[in-house]
């Protein structure tokens, strides 16, 4: 048989080498493998990192807030909010950086209100007793200057304390 002689399926030599290469090669390789449940433990990774991602950003805008108070048990009535005033009862150190620092001391006794004055080298000033509803005998109610004034290092701040 000469290479002119056609063939039983009808194709060239060249056409026959060619589906033969074809065949061979395709019979060769592996077929891919895939790790379907790494594939699935990595989405769940992603998807567990976007949504904590989305919660702390939720929490640092405030939103937190308004999520915990939705979430309440709403058969119970809702906390009377405090008497005492927060921002009367902090003051704003600065000099440190460039934001100033606040610093709460609503509630807090005397001597943790001097630790404080002592750690940001401030002085304490005048200490006053002064009736105010809803706080504890003795803690903190108000100082001055309080926020948003800010005080530096040497500053002097006077002191209202709760009568009862």
């Amino acid at each position: 048989m000469s290479s002119y002689d056609p063939r039983s399926s009808g194709c060239t030599p060249f056409e026959e080498e060619l589906i033969n290469a074809m065949n061979n090669f395709a019979h060769s390789s592996d077929s891919p493998a895939f790790d379907t449940a790494g594939m699935v433990h990595r989405n769940r990774r992603r998807r567990a990192t976007l949504i904590a991602g989305f919660a702390a950003a939720l929490i640092l805008a405030g939103g937190g807030t308004a999520l915990a108070s939705m979430s309440g048990d709403a058969s119970q009535p809702a906390a009377k909010p405090a008497a005492v005033d927060h921002s009367k009862a902090t003051f704003l150190l600065g000099g440190l950086t460039k934001t100033p620092i606040p610093v709460d001391l609503t509630g807090q006794d005397l001597a943790t209100a001097k630790a404080q004055f002592l750690k940001a080298q401030l002085k304490t000033g005048t200490i006053v007793k002064t009736k105010s509803p809803g706080c504890k005998p003795a803690s903190v109610v108000e100082l001055t200057p309080h926020s948003p004034k800010i005080v530096t290092k040497g500053d002097t701040i006077n002191v209202k304390l709760c009568a009862g």
